[in-house]
């Protein structure tokens, strides 16, 4: 007679399989789709984005990408100058190439398959995207199970912004990436301390974190958070090699950046350009500017449900166990520096928050399906399955009938037909 817990481990592998299978189906980038392509045939089933345009810094990580193919990695530093000597006459911000990962990755995929590079540049996006959604559900499964993992998987899955970064070649999905590998590696090392492969791990993530996007920074004050509460919380074991890592990546990171930058004076000056011309720039100023709960108001429109149920969670945080806690404090930590850059609150920069959130909002739906003792497993599953069909039809509410590009309020409002 088959083992009923080994059955229903089974049949969850397999519900998760198809989950992810369609989270990947999702996350696939137009080109693969186009006439004459090997996908072309499922063309009609793809939710297809309706921005089809060339956005301003997708060309400028194009620009980026030829130079570096034109002239070799060991040229980098001449292309930091040039974008100094370009950028110091300019009224306001472009991007830097100091946001080398995201740049370098898509070098390499356009030297390995032969893309074009701004077509390798959104491989990489979509690529990083389907990574993403993988580590969210195997982070998941090692916090709290294969329940917990098919729920989540479920849920980032058909998130409206996990889906709409993969379909355009920025580096917010990519950093998000990162930013979940060393958060999820510095639980690991919480649970298991003084074990050199998990160090390794996260030292690396946190160099690499650096390397992709100078708002690393915002990552690195909720780990610091998460570190400090960890004497309340009591997540796991805080050792000084865990202090030292989180010091270290970071540090490694920018050592890397000086040297790519071809000295200190010119990563600070590319960095000073960069930050200080931001203030400026009429977009910039026109989209980037709002109130502390801008962030809470643009996830209302996009995710509404999730973000109701996560703040549930506050009115039990005192019964609430450690992973959420452990969620709840990164949300809180990196949100309070967020909200208070000037001229810089964009919803593609909270990106690395749909894990959490929707960590959040499933503890949240477990809880108010335990109401009803007997039917709890099944009220969750079917909840599930609603909020993840109605995050999928908002993604297609705001990307495939609106050429939605920018996760900014207005557009948002727009998009949803609130603002005419």
């Amino acid at each position: 007679m088959a083992d009923p817990v080994s059955s229903r481990l089974n049949i969850n592998i397999l519900l998760l399989a198809i989950v992810l299978a369609l989270g990947i189906f999702l996350r696939i980038t137009p080109g693969a789709f186009a006439p004459g392509a090997r996908l072309h045939f499922l063309a009609p089933i793809h939710p297809q984005p309706a921005w089809t345009k060339i956005g301003f810094d997708e060309g400028l990580y194009r620009e980026y990408v030829n130079a570096v193919s034109k002239t070799g990695l060991s040229s980098y530093p001449d292309i930091v100058e040039s974008y100094i000597d370009v950028q110091k006459d300019l009224p306001g911000s472009i991007l830097p190439p100091l946001r080398f990962l995201y740049i370098f990755t898509g070098y390499l995929w356009h030297a390995v398959f032969g893309s074009e590079a701004l077509n390798a540049l959104h491989q990489v996006a979509s690529f990083f995207s389907m990574l993403t959604l993988l580590l969210a559900t195997f982070f998941a499964w090692r916090l709290r199970g294969p329940n917990w993992a098919l729920a989540i998987g479920a849920l980032m899955a058909f998130a409206p912004t996990q889906i709409h970064m993969s379909q355009h070649a920025l580096v917010d999905g990519f950093f998000t990436f990162w930013a979940t590998l060393s958060l999820w590696l510095f639980w690991e090392n919480l649970q298991k301390p003084r074990d050199w492969r998990w160090l390794a791990g996260y030292v690396c993530a946190l160099a690499l974190l650096v390397l992709t996007k100078e708002n690393s920074f915002f990552v690195w004050i909720a780990l610091m958070a998460l570190l400090i509460s960890n004497r309340w919380f009591q997540f796991g074991t805080v050792t000084r090699e865990l202090l030292i890592a989180t010091f270290l990546g970071p540090l490694l990171g920018v050592v890397v950046l000086v040297f790519l930058a071809g000295g200190i004076d010119v990563f600070i000056h590319t960095y000073q350009l960069s930050v200080g011309k931001n203030f400026t720039l009429p977009y910039a100023v026109l989209t980037g500017d709002g109130p502390w709960y801008r962030y809470l108001v643009d996830l209302m429109l996009v995710s509404p449900i999730v973000l109701v149920l996560a703040f549930g969670m506050l009115f039990r945080s005192s019964g609430a166990s450690k992973p959420e806690l452990f969620m709840l404090v990164f949300i809180a930590a990196s949100y309070l520096v967020m909200c208070n850059v000037k001229y810089g609150m964009n919803l593609r920069y909270a990106n690395m928050w749909d894990l959490p959130l929707r960590f959040l909002a499933y503890s949240q739906i477990l809880w108010l399906a335990g109401f009803a003792k007997r039917f709890q497993t099944a009220i969750a599953s079917a909840a599930v399955v609603f909020l993840a069909a109605f995050e999928f039809h908002q993604y297609i509410v705001l990307a495939v009938r609106y050429p939605l590009y920018e996760l900014i309020t207005r557009d948002l409002l727009q998009a949803l037909s609130i603002l005419k």
